[in-house]
């Protein structure tokens, strides 16, 4: 099996939004510039990260993203399947059909196992116990607050309006009638 980046990108975002979703939705911004993931790749991996209900979303100003589940509830299996990573050590991808139509090859059994292995570990290990392993290490998780908007107490001053023509046509209309 080769692991590439789609998952291990993922699975790195998913433990940086896990570590931080206490202060409330974390940008995918934020995400990209601690982990040096472009932010258009990060976007896409949440698309599939939401679709797959391990993320939600939150729009507008202090929005970004809070984990679907708790953290206990998602597992390394989950993130990276998501994501459309292939957890496959076959030659045939499990059509069994290494050597054309239906004929497996000698190693088959073998790289069949080895998938069932990999995916009962990933399957085993929550996204909480890589936060807990973070925090163990001594990881200190920055404590930034939510943006609250505050309310102004000063006037809000509404714009002047014009009723003058908005364009040169209306502007010559108004000056052929006059």
């Amino acid at each position: 099996m080769r692991l590439t980046t789609k998952g291990r990108f993922a699975v790195t975002a998913m433990i940086d939004l896990a570590l931080r979703q206490s202060n409330g939705p974390v940008t995918l911004a934020a995400i990209s510039q601690r982990q040096q993931i472009s932010l258009s790749y990060l976007e896409q991996l949440f698309g599939k990260l939401r679709r797959h209900e391990l993320v939600e979303s939150t729009r507008g100003p202090g929005g970004g993203y809070t984990l679907g589940r708790k953290a206990t509830e998602i597992t390394v299996a989950d993130i990276i399947v998501s994501v459309d990573e292939p957890l496959d050590a076959t030659q045939c991808g499990g059509k069994e059909n290494c050597h054309g139509e239906g004929n497996r090859c000698m190693t088959h059994e073998l790289w069949a196992a080895l998938n069932a292995k990999m995916v009962d570990f990933l399957d085993s290990v929550t996204l909480q116990k890589l936060v807990d392993e973070q925090l163990a290490k001594g990881l200190i998780v920055e404590n930034v607050p939510m943006i609250k908007r505050a309310i102004s107490t000063a006037p809000v001053v509404k714009p002047i309006r014009v009723n003058g023509p908005n364009s040169v046509f209306a502007l010559g209309a108004s000056l052929a009638k006059a």
